[in-house]
């Protein structure tokens, strides 16, 4: 996927249209974005792999297997900021689209 380094876009904060720079940001793991997430991992940690967590129903039971998908994703969803060159204010795309490769030109 090929995208401009540089393109026009309405600034939230000047409130019109500007030159804005595209960045790419790093994608940040699951543990990364939310630590303190209901069942995130250092919750889980703590409680020694989801035991004693409370009921939760159809999901304290390990999955079943013929339902599960398998099979790993080719491809990350991209992730851009988008920097407004006149006020420095940063916005992030609404929704990524999967590329395997990513290139700024």
């Amino acid at each position: 996927m090929k995208k401009p380094k540089t393109l026009n876009r309405h600034c939230p904060k000047c409130k019109k249209h500007q030159q804005h720079k595209v960045l790419e940001a790093k994608n940040r793991g699951r543990s990364k974005a939310n630590p303190l997430a209901r069942m995130g991992p250092s919750r889980v940690q703590k409680r020694g792999r989801r035991r004693g967590a409370g009921n939760q129903g159809k999901f304290s039971m390990p999955p079943i297997k013929s339902w599960k998908m398998t099979g790993k994703k080719m491809s990350k969803k991209t992730d851009f900021r988008y920097e407004c060159q006149v006020c420095k204010k940063q916005t992030v795309q609404k929704a990524g689209l999967r590329a395997k490769k990513i290139e700024l030109v």
